[in-house]
């Protein structure tokens, strides 16, 4: 994390699996948030920017194959048809993937501006 030094909070295996998933991938635009002070359902965020309808359900796909193989549940998601955004509730940590145009229409980093940014480097190793 970036420069606190607490303990990291439940989920942050889970946060290291599912950006190396996305990494592993190519998802664009990869971001991690610590969303916990500001929200009472998750503790993580991840946003992350596929090229088209297509990558985005590749993304989704190994990152379902990743938490299953880390015997992570999935508590649901959420994806409609060609929306260009998909949901990932993995409790702790919440994925949302979208294309380009959706991602600039919802701005969801504007939303959790207050929300202390992850810096990626630092998850790496973490998931293995």
């Amino acid at each position: 994390m970036s420069k606190n030094t607490t303990e990291p909070k439940p989920g942050f295996e889970i946060l290291a699996i599912c950006c190396k998933a996305l990494e592993d991938t190519k998802a664009e635009d990869l971001v991690a948030l610590d969303v916990s002070k500001q929200s009472t359902i998750t503790n993580y965020l991840i946003l992350a920017s596929a090229m088209a309808e297509p990558h985005m359900r590749a993304l989704k796909r190994d990152l379902d194959k990743s938490l299953k193989d880390h015997n992570v549940k999935i508590l649901g998601t959420d994806e409609g048809r060609e929306s260009g955004w998909s949901v990932v509730d993995a409790f702790d940590v919440m994925i949302h993937l979208f294309t380009p145009e959706t991602r600039e229409n919802y701005k969801l980093e504007a939303l959790w501006k207050d929300a202390e940014r992850i810096d990626i480097e630092t998850l790496h190793g973490r998931a293995d």
